[in-house]
Order: structure tokens, then C-alpha cells, then sequence
């Protein structure tokens, strides 16, 4: 018997979720993406196929000090901020196949204080 690996597990989670939800023009796809050393975030319009606004850790400040946690916070709030300026209020939001908890929770969290809904 075949051993499924950590990564397909979440790839075959992904595929699942990602069959019910689907992101439009005026309610976009917030997709997430965990690294081991950091996390992105990007807003999708499937119906296009293009990307509305993106960020990630790499984009914040080499002054920035946190642990991954508040990394994931601070990333939230400022693809909340460039939501804003693509005129998106209301997203859907896409785990990626990711547990809700730890970092993809506090990406959540920073983007509902952000300013977006979902």
C-alpha cells in the first residue's frame, strides 16, 4: 500500500475545497500559501483568471521584527490595504488545504481588521 505524503494530503485537501469555492469579480478568492519560511497571499477573480492583489513577507520591511505569527498578522492588513485600492471589499476566503489555526488564523484575522469581509 502507498504512503500519501504530507504534501499530497494537502494538495488532495486543496483540490477538495477548492471544487466548492470560486471567486468572482466583486467577491474574489483569497488564496493563501504557507511556506516554511514565510506566507502569500493573493486575491484571485477565477471567472478572468487573474490575480487582483497580492502579498507577501517578502513585501514587508526589512524592519519588520515578529515571529511568523504576527508575520502572517501584518501580511493579512496590508493585502486588506491593497484590497482597498483594487476596490474589493468582500472576498472568499481559500485555506489552501491548510488547518484554520497558527499563521493561515492570523492571516484571517489581520485581513478582517484590514478591513475585508468574508
Amino acid at each position: 500500500m502507498a504512503k500519501i505524503t504530507t504534501r499530497e494530503s494537502r494538495l488532495r485537501r486543496h483540490r477538495r475545497v477548492r471544487g466548492k469555492i470560486r471567486g468572482t469579480s466583486e467577491r474574489p478568492r483569497l488564496a493563501v500559501f504557507r511556506s516554511n519560511k514565510g506566507i502569500f497571499a493573493q486575491l484571485v477573480d477565477d471567472d478572468a483568471g487573474k490575480t487582483l492583489a497580492a502579498f507577501s513577507w517578502t513585501n514587508l520591511p526589512r524592519s519588520f521584527k515578529g515571529d511568523k505569527t504576527e508575520q502572517a498578522t501584518e501580511v493579512g492588513k496590508r493585502l486588506a490595504d491593497a484590497a482597498k485600492q483594487a476596490g474589493v471589499e468582500g472576498v472568499v476566503f481559500d485555506r489552501g488545504g491548510y488547518l484554520y489555526h497558527g499563521r493561515v488564523k492570523a492571516l484571517a484575522e489581520g485581513a478582517r481588521e484590514g478591513g475585508l469581509s468574508f
